[in-house]
């Protein structure tokens, strides 16, 4: 099956239901032993094998992953796919401060093109909310932007559902960005809805929940305290029996389509009607082009309810976020 592309809010922005998240991409304070070179690979993969989102953030090496995807894309027609990038953190002071002043997100915009080495963004989203800038002055200074040509859709990352309601007064929003997956389900309840009465997109972080959902792991697996994974409440019981469950009603799905347990579940966030965009993250070129494969994969309605019932006990996931929001 090949997707429909999909429209971004109500700009005339579209792409691929699948993209791709960078933040191994040049993240070299996200990720330990980052090697350059395979990033580069990473992104022309995925731009080789039918994906046409690239998402990447300033605070991705601090500005090292937008530098990559610029180089990667150079031998690409920059027209031919949808470019997104993100920021909110402040390091003038020496420290890391969320910072959503207009004068300060338009510089940041401008930062971006220069290390992304082009003239427009087809998004950018505010990272994170600040405690102090009233939201919707935030959104209007990015729409100035869209004015300018500059970004030609606006997003918001990590906003509560009130933040959005304030950030979108003037209808400005196209696009929210924020952690969702089968084990993260807390957001059907009001926020995906929200989006949808509003026409806004949905655009998922963290699908695979950090590699749980691809069906990898098994109830022998220990991480050290080193390992983030050892922090994150998927892997910990009760919960990680109860994903590892929920999992293995996946299989048979997955093997009756010759496919992965990863490229079945991202196959399902591309037929939910609430999602507009998956962007599952990767380390090698080889897991780009795995997953691009998941644009092959469709479900039927039967297969499609039958995970929805398996991870139907995460929707109401009291655990919030599998990593804390910086301050």
């Amino acid at each position: 099956m090949t997707h429909e592309l999909v429209t971004i809010g109500k700009t005339d922005v579209c792409t691929t239901p699948l993209g791709l998240g960078t933040n191994a991409v040049g993240g070299y304070n996200l990720f330990p032993n980052l090697k350059d070179d395979d990033g580069l690979n990473l992104v022309k993969a995925g731009l080789n094998h039918g994906i046409q989102l690239l998402d990447t953030a300033f605070v991705y090496g601090l500005g090292h992953s937008e530098e990559l995807v610029g180089q990667a894309m150079h031998d690409f027609d920059r027209h031919s796919f949808t470019l997104a990038t993100k920021g909110a953190q402040d390091f003038s002071s020496g420290e890391q401060v969320i910072n959503n002043d207009p004068a300060f997100l338009t510089a940041q915009v401008d930062a971006s093109l220069k290390r992304l080495n082009t003239d427009y963004l087809d998004i950018y989203y505010i990272h994170f909310p600040d405690k102090q800038t009233p939201k919707a002055e935030a959104v209007g200074a990015l729409q100035r932007l869209r004015e300018q040509g500059k970004i030609r859709a606006i997003g918001l990352s990590n906003f509560s559902l009130a933040q959005i309601k304030e950030a979108n007064a003037d209808g400005y929003v196209d696009v929210v960005e924020d952690e969702f997956s089968l084990l993260h389900r807390d957001h059907e309840a009001d926020l995906m809805p929200y989006l949808a009465d509003h026409q806004i997109s949905f655009v998922p972080y963290f699908p695979l929940a950090s590699g749980l959902l691809t069906g990898k792991y098994d109830q022998s697996v220990q991480f050290p305290a080193d390992d983030i994974r050892s922090q994150i409440s998927d892997f910990q019981e009760p919960r990680y029996s109860q994903a590892l469950t929920a999992i293995d009603q996946v299989r048979p799905i997955a093997q009756a389509h010759q496919a992965t347990v990863a490229q079945t579940v991202l196959a399902w966030y591309m037929q939910n009607p609430l999602v507009s965009v998956v962007i599952p993250g990767a380390k090698r070129a080889a897991q780009v082009e795995a997953n691009a494969q998941a644009l092959e994969v469709t479900l039927t309605a039967a297969e499609y309810q039958t995970i929805d019932t398996a991870f139907a006990g995460f929707k109401t996931t009291a655990n919030g976020k599998s990593l804390a929001d910086p301050d």
